[in-house]
């Protein structure tokens, strides 16, 4: 199950969202980490990229909701903080990727398998 309280708070300190128009949704933290989306063609060709002047966090909570909502099954929602040391350190994971907010399957675990995991042990027998 997704976490979306986690998100929300994200969003509530952050600079802007961002969104490659297929799965990666990045919370960016901090206004390099804008200016970063923004070289990244971020806000241009299908792809969106939202400053915090531009709508209140609950209008960009939602917005992220609604991306997540549009986007392919390699869906994610990333914050990014500016780490100089270590850029990599910057990337926190509020949403891991593929999660979906179905009830994980009695069988398997997993939160995705739309009960396929049925299918195969009935053909199985």
């Amino acid at each position: 199950m997704i976490d979306w309280d986690v998100v929300e708070d994200a969003v509530a300190v952050s600079k802007g969202i961002g969104f490659d128009g297929c799965h990666k949704i990045y919370v960016l933290m901090d206004n390099e980490q804008m200016h970063k989306m923004a070289g990244y063609g971020y806000g241009e060709d299908g792809s969106s990229l939202v400053y915090s002047s531009q709508m209140s966090a609950d209008e960009m909570f939602a917005t992220v909701k609604r991306w997540y909502e549009d986007s392919c099954a390699l869906k994610f929602v990333q914050s990014v903080t500016t780490v100089l040391d270590n850029p990599n350190e910057g990337f926190e994971s509020l949403i891991e990727q593929g999660a979906t907010d179905q009830e994980p399957c009695d069988e398997c675990g997993s939160d995705w398998c739309d009960g396929y995991c049925f299918e195969e042990d009935e053909d199985d027998e």
